[in-house]
């Protein structure tokens, strides 16, 4: 348990939709149906002046683009009016794109706004996500993380593997190592988490045996101020980065919030029993609960200290009788000053997730 005067930096709650498998495919698989995919394409840019004052106007650009490293540009005059717009054609194995833009004095227009010379870079950038995407609005729209579809779907089969050794009474530095190397995407350290995680000299508490890899990471990180956000490492590959909190960080949370009413994935925390609790911990009360349930008890270490809790001391007393454990829980802990949730793993596996009543 960690001392109120070991407190570290606070979590930001997760923002990502709690749904595991669909909340993290659903944004990225709905913009991928619509995505070509293939090598990159060719763009070509087709600037447009009026034939009344196009030749000065011309050459200005003209040499403007040159300096921006713009290539495959053609020039034309029109006497009456053009619409900026992308032309397609070609297929999946060589798409080619034709951006074409209106010269208007200093000023280019083109459909995703207009560009003066001196922001030439800025457009060359434009015409090289076009030809390594395709148009905007046939784009595949990320999922949570900014990773696509296809990589979302091998991180989540690579996270919901269980944990295969046991991590109670483990050095915290120690066991992330262990997990580390037994992920299948690398594990990267921002500049700082590496020396904050050297610095922790706290040992594991919770028996992360069976957990799935990426809940049971980010658990082993939180009290050390630390967080695990996955990162996209170019084509299908994902970096699990390990970071410290930040306000406003999209983290992968401890555990997922379920789809379904919780006794569906817990039953047995619903069950009526007979329950007669007294004189021990409130930690002692979940260690019993989490044995007899078979599931992981996962603190929330940080807010326990922030509010000066200490669940190995704090008394849980229920009188004698027929109850849920969840009902007997829920009141135990309230005295307590803490609550619990069923969350799953991204092995849709539950796990009893424990915090303080008041938000952190």
């Amino acid at each position: 348990m960690i001392a109120p005067s070991g407190l570290r930096r606070p979590f930001r709650a997760p923002t990502i939709p709690a749904t595991i498998l669909a909340a993290l495919l659903l944004a990225g698989a709905a913009g991928a149906a619509r995505s070509a995919e293939g090598p990159p394409g060719r763009v070509e840019l087709e600037l447009v002046g009026d034939a009344r004052g196009a030749a000065l106007e011309f050459h200005q650009w003209v040499e403007a683009i040159r300096a921006a490293g713009i290539e495959n540009v053609r020039l034309r005059t029109s006497q009456t009016p053009v619409e900026p717009e992308i032309q397609s054609r070609g297929d999946a194995g060589q798409r080619v794109y034709t951006v074409v833009g209106v010269v208007s004095g200093d000023v280019l227009i083109l459909p995703d706004g207009r560009y003066r010379r001196a922001e030439l870079r800025r457009l060359a950038q434009r015409l090289d996500e076009l030809a390594r995407l395709g148009p905007p609005d046939q784009r595949a729209t990320p999922g949570a993380f900014g990773l696509s579809a296809k990589q979302t779907e091998l991180l989540l089969a690579d996270a919901a593997k269980p944990v295969a050794f046991s991590t109670a009474g483990l050095p915290r530095r120690q066991a992330v190592d262990k997990l580390a190397g037994a992920l299948g995407f690398p594990v990267r350290f921002d500049p700082g988490a590496d020396e904050a995680l050297a610095q922790d000299g706290d040992v594991v508490a919770e028996e992360l045996l069976g957990v799935s890899r990426a809940t049971a990471l980010a658990c082993l990180l939180r009290p050390a101020g630390l967080c695990l956000v996955p990162r996209d490492a170019g084509g299908a590959s994902v970096v699990y980065a390990v970071v410290r909190a930040a306000p406003g960080l999209e983290i992968w949370p401890i555990g997922w919030e379920p789809k379904k009413p919780a006794r569906e994935y817990l039953p047995g925390l619903f069950e009526i029993k007979d329950v007669n609790v007294q004189g021990v911990s409130v930690a002692d009360v979940l260690s019993a609960v989490g044995k007899q349930l078979a599931v992981p008890v996962l603190f929330d270490h940080n807010a326990l200290a922030r509010h000066g809790i200490d669940a190995a001391k704090a008394p849980a007393a229920h009188p004698p009788g027929r109850t849920t454990y969840s009902s007997a829980l829920r009141k135990m802990l309230f005295s307590a000053g803490l609550k619990f949730e069923v969350r799953l793993d991204e092995a849709e596996k539950p796990l009893l997730w424990v915090t303080t009543l008041k938000a952190m």
